[in-house]
């Protein structure tokens, strides 16, 4: 019985291990993060305009804006494209395989941080929660935030105001 129990703590260990990802050569693009790991991100400097889209697999509106932000960040070398997906860190696979079925070639975060009221003020004070959402964070510091869905064109203006 005493070795017994301490195998099962073993094998629960191992097994539940399984559940999270970290970027790999195998799959350079995506990583499973908690907010202070975002956080950090976006104190991180880079000379370029960095956008972080929080979307789902689930959400018809992020989906559907998903190739404007890959578009745009193609145009523009000053642009740094980031994907923070809200979807359900248990099931990982569902984003990795949403990655590669749509050819997603920017970086993805899984923010695998289920209490949103604790954190959701922190990414902007006005934000409800709904995604699609926008961080848009400018070389010097300031941030500008959009909640909702965006055309392509609404992006590009987006993104041209934050260079004035």
């Amino acid at each position: 019985m005493k070795v017994f129990i301490p195998s099962i703590f073993a094998f629960c260990l191992l097994w539940f291990k399984g559940d999270y990802h970290s970027p790999t050569e195998q799959d350079p693009l995506f990583a499973i993060i908690d907010f202070p790991e975002f956080e950090k991100m976006t104190d991180e400097k880079t000379g370029k305009i960095r956008v972080f889209n929080f979307w789902a697999t689930w959400c018809a509106p992020c989906v559907k804006e998903m190739p404007y932000f890959q578009q745009v960040q193609a145009e523009d070398a000053d642009i740094e494209l980031i994907f923070i997906s809200m979807d359900d860190g248990r099931r990982p696979e569902r984003v990795t395989e949403f990655i590669k079925r749509r050819n997603i070639t920017s970086p993805v975060y899984l923010l695998n941080d289920v209490d949103y009221n604790k954190w959701i003020d922190k990414v902007d004070p006005g934000w409800s929660g709904a995604i699609p959402a926008t961080l848009f964070i400018r070389p010097d510091g300031i941030r500008s935030f959009h909640e909702g869905e965006v055309s392509y064109e609404e992006l590009k203006t987006m993104i041209n105001q934050l260079k004035k």
